[in-house]
Parts: structure tokens; C-alpha cells; sequence
């Protein structure tokens, strides 16, 4: 053993371990003091220790192996046979340069740091902008109902959407959509943690008590990353001036993130709201029903807003909301023209209330384009509506569905994704990106996204579907047969199990589901069925039963310029006509 060590000090291993330390530690000095400087990403600096760290026990290889000569690098044993090993002593400098610039760095480091830590006897401003992240964003989580009575908790429930649809209103701010602030309901997170989930930087909570004709609100604004309380408010009104508070509230949000965060003017709020403080409580209730999603509320959510729109007929947003609920309820049942002529009406009456209410704005550009099929100017109205309050997340939605239907799929797909930005624990963003993801032929990352729809709401119809029709595309008889048997809706589980069976390679399991489809959906699912006949590769039934949908108006129809299901079709000449009597624009 010391002739080995003899050895490593005659061929110098020794003082190319300690100048190798030297400098990879000045290294990795400039890559955590100084790269944070410069806003590179963490991954190099991760990447740079990575590298030292790799990099010595290639050193002491190398300095065994060869030596440095007057003539050049020679392998150890070529330099010994010439005696012209070297005895140079610049090692030396390179270790004390070395040693030195590290430490100065190493000291830069700290004092600037130490530095840009705010002080404690620093202003709240100060320390807020110091702590705030850069980007300009807020939850309002659901205020909480303190007025003894569970059947009030539509009325706080109503007045957090309200806080959420006002913040709406300033331009440059991301405020989180209803879905994901109500998630943390009634759950009891850190901010920090519910920050981090939501994406935002501030939080607005507080609560609500409701006795006869008054109504007491508790706001309180706090700084996601670290929980404290940037400022509280207390709120003690009668009833009829519901309206007002909100507006002190939404004001008082936006003065303070002005100074912290927004820097620009806020556009006035205009949501249609009415003066009858009994209209606004039966919209309300109506809203409350009308976010259950399904058909049965969806028709109490209508009867709530003819109550509301009766005691004030300009009630634009319940108007608007109305409007919206009747197109489901026509595309639901089947009844499709006398639910889509009420949809019109109330459309067109919300925008003629409030021409600057996006919710107006949307459920009439929505009309237009699902209902009418005038899709031009239902574009525009859904343009205009996201432009009037760029974070409602129900005028995005909507936008990316049509941009899809268009066959856009590059931007339909940014415009799903900002939806889920805006709302990311919403089941409807998620169905929808995965749907473009899956028209788009991203059939993995449309998996993906139909899971996480299905994680956030277990018996959601969207996210089994397009698990569904992703299988079926790939070929996995084992996913698409299980997702189609948890289907929840009836109808299509049936289509989905049709499909399904389809690519067993069980001919008559697959005519039979077919048949069943056919028996019980040929009202509601004409278009459906024509998917399923084109893969089965019957291209006359396909077409046959295209026709039918056309005909009868069936939304589904919609989808024809995109269907990776009708992929089939496309080569036909009765393809291309029938996508010529849509008159889906681009689509010639």
C-alpha cells in the first residue's frame, strides 16, 4: 500500500484531487449564488453539481493515466521512459486563485441574500411585494354560512360566484373559476397548500350570516404563500343592499392587489343585477341548482329563474343562465326545438338587458352556434363575451368547444388548457381537454386528462367517454370494455358498449350491443349510432344514419369535420357533401 500511495503522489493524483476540489467548488459557488441571479432555472444548477460530481473520478483516472510534459500531455509510462516528468508548481496558484474566488463568491452570495430578505420593521407593502409571487392571481373560497340554517347555504354559495364573477371584471388578473374554489369547501387546508393547488398567490375567504332582512359579511384577503391576513373587513347591511357589498368587497380586492400585484384599472363590473333583493334570491337557489349539471336540476334551476325573472324581468343574468339551462334540457330529452326556442328568446332578451354581460354575451354566441347552427356569428358573440371577462370560465369553455368544432385543433387545444388554468379542479375543463387532446390524436395525454375528470368526479359521463373512444382508437379491448361498463349515463353506456364490443373480436356480442343502441337511442343518439356502424366499416349505414342526425339537427353533427371515429368516411364523396351542407366554416 505505499508504494500505490508513493505512486498516486509521483504521478501528481494528489494535487489534481485537491485543485479539482478547489475549482468544483468555485463551480458550483457560481452555479447556486450567482445563477438565481440571472433567473436560470434550477434544473442547471442541478445539473452543474451533477457534472462536478461526475467529473472526479474521471480526474483522477485521467491523472493517472497521463502527465503534462514541456512537449505536450503524454500517457505516464511514454513520460517516464524520457524522464521528462513534471515538476511544475502551477497546481499551486490554480488552488490558492481557486480557493480564493470561491470564498469570495460564496460571501457575495450570502450578503446579497441577506440583503434582499425584507426586515422585519420593513412596511407591509414592502414585505408584500417582496413576498408576493409574480404572477397576479386569486381563489375566492366559498364564505361560510353562519346563519344557523343549512337551507341558506345557496345564498353564501351565490355570493362567492358573485365575488368570483366581479374579480372577473379586472383585466390582468387570473381569478380561479367556481369548481376549484368550491372544491375546499369543506375542507380544511393550509394556504399555503390550497395556493399551490390552485395556482394563485391569494386567497379571499370569510363569512356570511343571514337574518331577516340583514345580512352580516366577514371578507379577509391573505397571502397564499406564508397565510397571513393582508387585510379584514366587516360588512353589516340590510338585505336590499346586498348589491352594494359586493361591489365594496370586489373594490376593496382589487385596490389592495393594485397595489401589490395589478398596477392597472379595473373595468367596471356589469353582471345585470337586479334591484329586487326576492328576484336575486330565487336566482340564486336557481344557480345553485343549475351547477348540479343534470337534467332533473337543470329543470329546477329553470324554475327558479322564471320566479326571479317574473319579480324583476331584467334580470339579465338569470336571463342568460336560463338560456344556457334550456339548450341542455333541448339536447338532453331529445325535445330539442321547443327547449331551443326558449333558449333563443332569453338569450337574445339577456343581451338587449346588458350588452356587456359576458354571461349574455356567451349564451347567445352558444345559441347561435350549437342551437342555430350560425356559427360565424356564434363565434364572434363567444369572442366577445371572453373579452368582456377574459377569466369567466364559462365563456372559455364554450370557446374552446366551438374553436374545436371548426377544426382549429392547435388553438382549441390553448384555449382548453387555459380553461383548466382558470378552473383546475373543474370536471367540465378537464372532460373538454381531453376530448381536444383526443380529436387532436393525443390519444395518451387524452387518456391522461379523462382520468384526472374522472379522479375529480367519480360518476362524470365525459371522462369514462373519451377513455372510451381513446381505447377504442389504440385497440385496448380490456380499458374500453371496463370504462364503458362504468358509464353512468344509460344512453351512452350503451353507444360506448357498442364500440367497445366492437374491437372483442366477438361479432355477435357486438351485434347484439349494437342493436340495443339502435332500439333505445335512435331518438337521442342517431349520431352516435353512425360512429359506431363507421367502425364497424358499414360506410352505407354510416351514412345513413349521418343523414338522420343531419336532419333532425343532432349536435352531435357538429363534430363531424374532427370525429377520429369517422376517419373512415373521409375519402367519400358523401362525406365531403354532407360537411358542405353544414357549412362549418373552413371546412370547404
Amino acid at each position: 500500500m505505499k508504494e500505490f500511495f508513493a505512486e498516486l503522489k509521483r504521478r501528481n493524483v494528489y494535487k489534481v484531487a485537491v485543485a479539482y476540489g478547489v475549482v468544483a467548488w468555485l463551480l458550483i459557488q457560481i452555479a447556486t449564488q450567482v445563477f438565481p441571479f440571472f433567473e436560470i432555472p434550477n434544473w442547471a444548477v442541478r445539473l452543474v453539481v451533477l457534472l462536478v460530481v461526475i467529473g472526479f473520478p474521471i480526474a483522477l483516472m485521467i491523472a493517472w493515466a497521463f502527465e503534462s510534459t514541456p512537449e505536450g500531455i503524454k500517457r505516464t509510462a511514454v513520460a517516464d521512459a524520457a524522464r521528462e516528468h513534471s515538476r511544475g508548481k502551477a497546481w499551486i496558484y490554480i488552488v490558492i486563485v481557486g480557493a480564493f474566488l470561491s470564498i469570495g463568491v460564496f460571501f457575495l452570495g450570502r450578503y446579497t441574500a441577506g440583503n434582499a430578505t425584507p426586515r422585519h420593521d420593513a412596511s407591509p407593502a414592502r414585505t408584500e411585494a417582496a413576498t408576493a409571487t409574480p404572477q397576479k392571481s386569486i381563489a375566492v373560497l366559498p364564505l361560510l354560512n353562519e346563519s344557523g340554517d343549512p337551507h341558506d347555504e345557496y345564498f353564501s354559495d351565490g355570493l362567492s360566484e358573485e365575488l368570483i364573477a366581479a374579480l372577473a371584471q379586472i383585466n390582468g388578473l387570473k381569478v380561479i373559476g367556481r369548481s376549484s374554489s368550491f372544491r375546499f369547501k369543506d375542507r380544511h387546508e393550509e394556504p399555503k397548500a390550497i395556493g399551490e393547488k390552485l395556482g394563485v398567490s391569494t386567497l379571499l375567504e370569510g363569512t356570511v350570516r343571514k337574518q331577516d332582512d340583514r345580512v352580516r359579511i366577514v371578507a379577509e384577503l391573505i397571502n397564499a404563500a406564508d397565510g397571513i391576513e393582508l387585510w379584514t373587513r366587516t360588512f353589516d347591511r340590510e338585505l336590499k343592499d346586498i348589491f352594494a357589498v359586493q361591489e365594496e368587497i370586489a373594490r376593496a380586492v382589487a385596490e389592495s392587489l393594485k397595489v401589490t400585484l395589478l398596477g392597472s384599472q379595473d373595468r367596471p363590473a356589469q353582471r345585470g343585477a337586479p334591484s329586487n333583493v326576492e328576484a336575486h334570491n330565487a336566482y340564486l337557489q336557481g344557480h345553485f341548482h343549475f351547477q348540479r349539471r343534470n337534467l332533473e336540476d337543470y329543470r329546477k334551476a329553470v324554475g327558479y329563474f322564471d320566479q326571479a325573472i317574473q319579480l324583476d324581468p331584467d334580470y339579465a343574468l338569470a336571463c342568460a343562465e336560463r338560456s344556457e339551462a334550456w339548450t341542455f334540457i333541448g339536447d338532453l330529452t331529445g325535445q330539442r326545438e321547443p327547449a331551443w326556442s326558449k333558449a333563443r328568446s332569453d338569450a337574445e332578451r339577456a343581451v338587449a338587458i346588458a350588452p356587456a354581460l359576458a354571461e349574455a354575451r356567451a349564451a347567445l354566441g352558444w345559441v347561435r352556434f350549437f342551437v342555430d347552427w350560425k356559427f360565424t356569428e356564434g363565434l364572434s358573440e363567444l369572442k366577445r363575451a371572453k373579452e368582456f371577462s377574459p377569466s369567466n370560465p364559462t365563456a372559455n369553455d364554450l370557446l374552446a368547444r366551438v374553436i374545436l368544432y371548426l377544426g382549429r385543433l392547435d388553438e382549441a387545444e390553448r384555449q382548453a388548457r387555459h380553461a383548466v388554468e382558470l378552473d383546475p379542479l373543474s370536471v367540465i375543463a378537464q372532460g373538454n381537454l381531453a376530448r381536444v387532446l383526443l380529436f387532436a390524436g393525443k390519444l395518451d395525454e387524452a387518456d391522461a386528462a379523462a382520468r384526472k375528470a374522472a379522479e375529480l368526479q367519480p360518476a362524470s359521463a365525459s371522462s369514462h367517454r373519451w377513455q372510451v373512444v381513446a381505447a377504442v382508437l389504440r385497440g385496448d379491448r380490456a380499458t374500453a370494455l371496463r370504462e364503458a361498463q362504468l358509464e353512468p349515463d344509460e344512453g351512452y353506456r350503451r353507444f360506448e358498449l357498442a364500440l367497445a364490443q366492437q374491437i372483442q373480436g366477438d361479432r355477435q356480442a357486438a351485434d347484439a350491443a349494437l342493436a340495443d343502441l339502435i332500439a333505445n337511442g335512435r331518438d337521442q343518439l342517431a349520431y352516435q349510432i353512425a360512429e359506431v356502424y363507421a367502425v364497424r366499416g358499414e360506410k352505407d349505414k354510416a351514412f345513413e344514419w349521418l343523414q338522420i342526425a343531419f336532419d333532425e339537427h343532432d349536435t352531435g353533427t357538429l363534430t363531424l369535420l374532427v370525429d377520429p371515429l369517422l376517419r373512415g368516411l373521409r375519402d367519400d364523396s358523401r362525406y365531403k357533401n354532407l360537411l358542405a351542407k353544414l357549412g362549418l366554416p373552413g371546412s370547404s
